[in-house]
């Protein structure tokens, strides 16, 4: 073989080598890429269904109020109407005492005492976490005590 035969052969093997180096590493970063496009698309519809839950929400909590609301002034004219009844049908004219603090009773939202903050400390001489708790009182046996700093 001449030697300018073997220039185009290694050449043209060159050529075709570095095509394909070059397609497979175009195919391995382009395969990231298409991830990362499916992932975004992934991630835009889950944004959306998360709207439209919280427009779902929204309205819910509407239609909620609004009920409560309606169920509110219903006890109200439930309760007016049984202290009118009460009226007219009592032999003295005047309403039992329930019904009436009934009709005049406004409705409390869920107010209550909180419980007391627990201490580490007794009320008093007789409790357990006293210092004389489980000691007996002899009056005959009375040993100094050291002193107390």
């Amino acid at each position: 073989m001449d030697a300018s035969k073997i220039n185009w052969f290694l050449a043209i093997a060159c050529l075709l080598a570095g095509i394909g180096l070059g397609a497979l590493g175009y195919y391995l970063l382009n395969s990231s890429a298409s991830s990362l496009q499916k992932l975004r698309q992934r991630l835009a519809e889950r944004d959306r269904e998360l709207a439209a839950l919280r427009d779902g929400m929204d309205d819910h909590l509407g239609d909620v109020s609004r009920l409560v609301a309606a169920l509110q002034r219903d006890s109200e004219a439930l309760a007016s109407r049984l202290s009118q009844d009460a009226r007219r049908l009592g032999a003295k004219g005047t309403p039992p005492a329930a019904l009436v603090g009934i009709a005049s009773e406004a409705p409390t939202e869920g107010v209550s005492e909180a419980p007391a903050m627990p201490r580490d400390y007794a009320d008093g001489t007789g409790g357990t976490l006293s210092e004389d708790f489980g000691l007996k009182d002899d009056e005959d046996s009375k040993a100094p005590q050291p002193p107390r700093y």
